[in-house]
């Protein structure tokens, strides 16, 4: 009887255990941030002021965010903010009649993932108002997650230090206190004082004639989300593209940026057309040492760009594209959430991909569609079904890295899918209004599915489903009917690649000085896993591989070195590992190397050889790989 009563007790406690579990998922809620520690459903952010001062020495920003607040909730009495690795010196709230009242604040319980949230409590003789200025006194660290200090002998000049950061996921807390969440749209200004000899530009308004001088005065009079914040600050100079682009860069770049991204102004005009009036007054380009980790950032009027884009052919120039394209796609609707980041990358590939149809030729656009088609499928082998969704659960995890690249390609195959069904003219004057109806707002993807619903799948002619639309949007994999790119000529490289590799021909039969790079790094793709050593020495030998200025074609190249331990070219590698810090361009080869079966401990040796000169995020992305063993 006892042993009953036991087991019913046991039966009892996991029934409430389950009961509480369903609670706890019934309750989840795909509309609120779960990264932000903010408290956004009763005060909201409407306006920044920063006023900072740079220091190279201490590796530091000092000063004061003031944020202009609005309360929601009348009776609350706390304000919470995001921050990581702040020291905050004080707070007060700033009231209409200039009059500053000591705040009482403390730093709460501490995240890996999401930082510190910082709580301040409201004064008393400041509870009851509506509209308020919180002013915040603090010092970040050289940790910052956002914020990368390079010495002079990391910058192409090698004479002068540079700061450049990277807000976006969730690092921006890192460099200023604030709600750090994307549902919250802000304008901001900021003074930013500096060595007289260098320049800092931000995410704002950039004057082209600004003097060097040391201190400098920005507006953002659009409101955006926190992580399109962005500060750069070194000997960097200007260079015109056309009447509403140019392009910064160390003097050593200039001339190569500006031949390399030439076709800028033609862009812009060319989006406009396709999309819409572009709202941001200028678009211009900063191009950044080899350690920023992505191949570009979309700050809104200055997108931060790789220098491994200069090819020297402006085979690459895609990046730019898609980054002009987050304009109207992300930076003019913005996704509320983490989850939601498929509504900018997803429509933002999709809208890359229209834009360099009209600059360059469909043939360009099929190659890449192909390549980006295999990544994805490459993606579907390691990212768990559950994130494989485009909007999928998202309450946990790292918002930098649970996808992969699942919501770019899937993103843009879903609007391709759509364009199909309805055609191009239909298609496009659903996106044009879309712009219109959100710009200057956050969207959730159900709101995205609404509007869908609303404007296209309930047409009378429409053979897409709400349901068809949410299988793309909930569900792993892909539709059965999703559409698959093709390419002619990437198909006649994937042919010679099987020819050679048989010995049917020789390499200087391969006429690689007639291909795209994209159709070179699909033969690259391409090559069987027998192909005997001696055979890709003749390979290098003949196609200079890795002697290649080309970063793609160079990354292609080496993750097969790696995976097929050809050690001739570990030298190469190991240089190109040195050269480059984007992510994208260097984490898989590490991958390849640790994972062969031999090179573990090579790979790590690698590593810690390269890595000081690797941005924080991209170097935490790899130790986190290789030193915790996650490669097979």
């Amino acid at each position: 009887m006892r042993e009953k009563i036991r087991l019913l007790f046991v039966l009892v406690i996991f029934l409430t255990a389950c009961s509480e579990k369903i609670e706890q998922e019934d309750s989840y809620d795909p509309a609120h941030d779960y990264f932000s520690f903010a408290n956004t459903d009763q005060f909201v952010t409407e306006h920044l002021a920063l006023n900072l001062r740079v220091d190279f020495e201490a590796e530091e920003l000092r000063g004061s965010a003031t944020l202009a607040m609005r309360k929601l909730d009348e009776s609350a009495e706390q304000i919470v903010l995001d921050t990581r690795d702040l020291a905050i010196n004080d707070v007060q709230v700033l009231l209409a009649d200039g009059v500053a009242l000591a705040a009482e604040y403390r730093l709460g319980e501490s995240d890996p993932i999401k930082g510190t949230p910082l709580i301040v409590s409201l004064p008393a003789a400041a509870r009851s108002l509506t509209n308020f200025e919180l002013k915040v006194q603090y010092v970040t660290s050289p940790d910052s997650t956002a914020l990368q200090w390079l010495p002079a002998n990391l910058t192409a000049g090698g004479k002068h230090p540079l700061l450049f950061s990277q807000s976006q996921a969730i690092h921006a807390r890192s460099w200023v206190p604030l709600q750090d969440t994307p549902s919250v749209r802000i304008t901001y200004e900021a003074t930013i004082r500096t060595p007289p000899e260098l320049l800092a530009v931000m995410s704002a308004n950039n004057d082209p004639l600004t003097s060097r001088g040391g201190d400098y005065q920005f507006e953002m009079p659009q409101p955006i989300p926190s992580y399109l914040l962005a500060i750069a600050v070194g000997n960097i100079f200007f260079a015109p593209l056309g009447e509403q682009t140019g392009v910064y860069a160390e003097p050593e770049l200039l001339d190569a940026s500006v031949y390399e991204f030439a076709d800028t102004q033609e862009m812009l005009e060319q989006a406009e057309a396709l999309f819409g009036p572009y709202e941001w007054g200028r678009y211009d380009l900063l191009v950044l040492p080899p350690s920023f980790p992505y191949g570009g950032m979309e700050n809104p009027r200055l997108s931060f760009i790789t220098p491994s884009l200069l090819a020297g052919d402006r085979s690459l120039v895609s990046v730019i594209a898609h980054e002009l394209a987050h304009s109207w796609s992300g930076n003019l609707v913005t996704n509320a959430t983490w989850r939601d980041g498929w509504l900018n990358e997803g429509m933002t590939s999709y809208l890359e991909s229209r834009l360099m149809e009209v600059i360059y030729d469909k043939d360009r656009v099929d190659e890449e569609g192909v390549l980006s088609y295999q990544e994805l499928l490459q993606n579907f082998e390691w990212v768990p079904p559950k994130m494989q969704a485009l909007a999928p659960r998202l309450d946990a995890g790292d918002p930098d890295s649970f996808q992969g690249t699942i919501h770019y390609i899937k993103g843009e195959l879903f609007l391709q899918y759509l364009e199909n069904a309805f055609g191009r003219e239909a298609f496009d004057e659903f996106l044009f209004a879309y712009f219109d109806e959100f710009a200057f707002k956050t969207i959730t993807t159900e709101r995205f599915l609404d509007y869908l619903d609303e404007n296209l799948l309930q047409t009378e002619s429409s053979a897409v489903s709400r349901a068809d639309a949410e299988q793309w949007l909930y569900q792993p994999g892909l539709p059965d009917d999703a559409p698959m790119p093709s390419s002619t000529t990437l198909n006649e490289a994937e042919a010679l690649a099987t020819i050679w590799s048989k010995g049917e021909i020789d390499v200087a039969d391969i006429p690689i000085q007639d291909w795209s790079p994209q159709a070179t790094v699909h033969f690259i793709n391409s090559l069987p896993a027998d192909v005997a050593g001696d055979r890709l020495k003749a390979l290098d030998d003949g196609l200079n591989l890795s002697d290649t200025r080309n970063a793609e074609i160079g990354r292609a190249w080496f993750i097969q070195v790696a995976e097929r331990r050809y050690t001739p070219a570990y030298e190469a590698l190991e240089s190109y590992l040195n050269r480059y810090g984007r992510g994208r361009l260097i984490f898989p080869i590490y991958l390849a190397l640790a994972g062969n079966g031999a090179d573990q401990e090579l790979a790590l040796k690698m590593f810690e050889g390269a890595r000081a000169a690797y941005h924080p995020l991209a170097e935490s992305r790899i130790a986190r790989a290789l030193e915790a063993d996650e490669v097979d």
